[in-house]
């Protein structure tokens, strides 16, 4: 912890793309964690790549994380600090722990030539007087400013992972690398550092694809007497999030699929897609599955994250676009749309179906989302499984389909002639379709299932749906015995 007692830990993307579900991940934990803690969570945009970054993909970060819904108390961008940056690696320099490197642009951030090795130092460079590197730095000429990393005595770099456990690195092995690049813009490492310095950040949470650079934060944290904050700033390296081939997921390789607003346009909940991500690579250890936002925050620790790498087992050549996803995702989200009251999933379905292009009041929808939840697991799915309480006409159907089991098109047609001689006297509510119907059957000596059929598929176009009954009383006696009279007529 810091020396008030309270985490402060930071989410700090790049913006070079929509925010990917493994970032997604990461900012997640790291508000779990800050939550657990009683901390805060300083969101910071690392925008110092000028070549990469865009705002395009800035505004697709904000747009995933708003769709998210934590909250983050301090925000920064990498880009306002540069000053701040020079001056951290400045210090560095004075004393006498970075030096100029001079050699052409180019080979300036460790692009050398390593076909006889790793490259670790040029010691020309490392070499010079402190008063050969002054004149040459006065007469104009460009340099990159380059940590000296200790190269006697044999010294090793160990840090305690919060996940991976102790981790050592011999500084032997360890190359002289660039704060400052020729161009006086600051390397990654240096930003990154000075930044989680300044803002007195108290654990680093990140993904395990970090976990190498961290030897070098570590020297450089040092050397900017970190120490000097009260505490040791701890490291929790995440596993990382791979395809089912086991390949590290990539936004270049496998595209939409490990976007965060393609979740949401598919039809995601947002507490839904929080719990499945929780549930890669991390676990409460007591076999729960489905979790409240409270329930994570109470259980999550850094312990319970896992060293294994966590599969998300999407397809990319799916049949539909839920088989896409993780069948684990699907589920969770169907079990949060089961559990939502119906007033709730009626006015997110709302948009959704306006969206589809039916002009639907909220007032009816909250009539068909009990008749549908149980059918559904992403809210898109109400566009499939609803879609003839929305449509003027259904869509073409099978005239066989309004024949029932063990009957043929004369019973159908007999059925349908007597449900639309009973349904155009009788009340559209529930309790007394159930009665004229069931009457029906019987007047006509026919199974009630024999009478049900027929009318089902003439009135939604298929043989499965919510409920006959309620389902009648939703559409109505006008569009139902228009409905009936279509039947007729494919029967004739």
């Amino acid at each position: 912890m810091s020396d008030s007692g309270k985490s402060r830990v930071r989410f700090a993307p790049s913006p070079t793309g929509f925010l990917h579900v493994g970032s997604a991940r990461t900012f997640i934990f790291n508000w779990l964690f800050a939550r657990h803690t009683g901390g805060t969570m300083v969101l910071r945009l690392d925008d110092t790549d000028v070549e990469r970054n865009t705002d395009a993909s800035v505004e697709s970060i904000f747009e995933g994380l708003k769709w998210l819904g934590l909250d983050w108390q301090e925000e920064y961008k990498q880009s306002e600090r540069l000053a701040l940056h020079r001056e951290m690696a400045q210090r560095i320099f004075e004393k006498g722990m970075a030096y100029r490197d001079f050699t052409p642009a180019g080979k300036d951030e460790g692009e050398r030539d390593r076909s006889a090795g790793p490259w670790l130092f040029e010691a020309t460079m490392r070499g010079l007087s402190r008063e050969e590197s002054d004149r040459r730095a006065a007469a104009g000429e460009p340099f990159a400013l380059r940590f000296r990393v200790p190269r006697e005595g044999g010294e090793e770099i160990k840090f305690s992972d919060a996940v991976y456990g102790e981790q050592s690195k011999a500084t032997a092995d360890i190359e002289d690398f660039a704060l400052l690049r020729s161009d006086g813009m600051p390397t990654y490492h240096m930003a990154s550092c000075a930044d989680d310095v300044d803002m007195r950040i108290s654990h680093i949470i990140r993904g395990q694809d970090h976990l190498p650079n961290t030897f070098k934060h570590v020297l450089i944290f040092r050397a900017l007497d970190a120490s000097r904050l009260g505490y040791e700033i701890r490291f929790a390296h995440l596993p990382l999030l791979v395809a089912p081939d086991g390949a590290k997921l990539s936004k270049r390789k496998h595209g939409p699929v490990v976007s965060v607003t393609t979740y949401r346009d598919a039809g995601f909940l947002r507490q839904a897609f929080i719990n499945f991500l929780c549930l890669l690579g991390w676990s409460p250890k007591d076999d729960r599955e489905v979790m409240s936002l409270d329930e994570l925050t109470q259980a999550f620790t850094l312990e319970n994250i896992n060293r294994a790498n966590a599969v998300i087992n999407f397809k990319e050549a799916a049949a539909s676009p839920e088989e896409t996803f993780d069948p684990k995702a699907v589920w969770l989200n169907s079990q949060y749309i089961h559990a939502m009251p119906v007033e709730e999933l009626a006015e997110r379905l709302l948009g959704t179906v306006r969206a589809g292009g039916y002009d639907v009041s909220l007032e009816k929808m909250k009539q068909i989302a009990p008749l549908i939840r149980e059918r559904m697991r992403l809210l898109a799915d109400v566009l499939t499984v609803a879609d003839f309480f929305f449509r003027k006409e259904l869509a073409p159907y099978d005239a066989a389909l309004l024949v029932p089991q063990k009957g043929d098109a004369a019973m159908a047609n007999k059925v349908l002639e007597k449900a639309r001689e009973v349904l155009a006297r009788t009340e559209f509510a529930h309790d007394p379709l159930d009665q004229a119907l069931r009457a029906a059957a019987q007047e006509l000596g026919v199974k009630a299932g024999q009478m049900f059929t027929p009318i089902r598929v003439a009135v939604t176009g298929r043989t499965a749906s919510p409920g006959l009954f309620e389902t009648l009383a939703v559409l109505g006696r006008e569009v139902t015995l228009e409905r009936i009279e279509r039947g007729l007529g494919k029967l004739s």
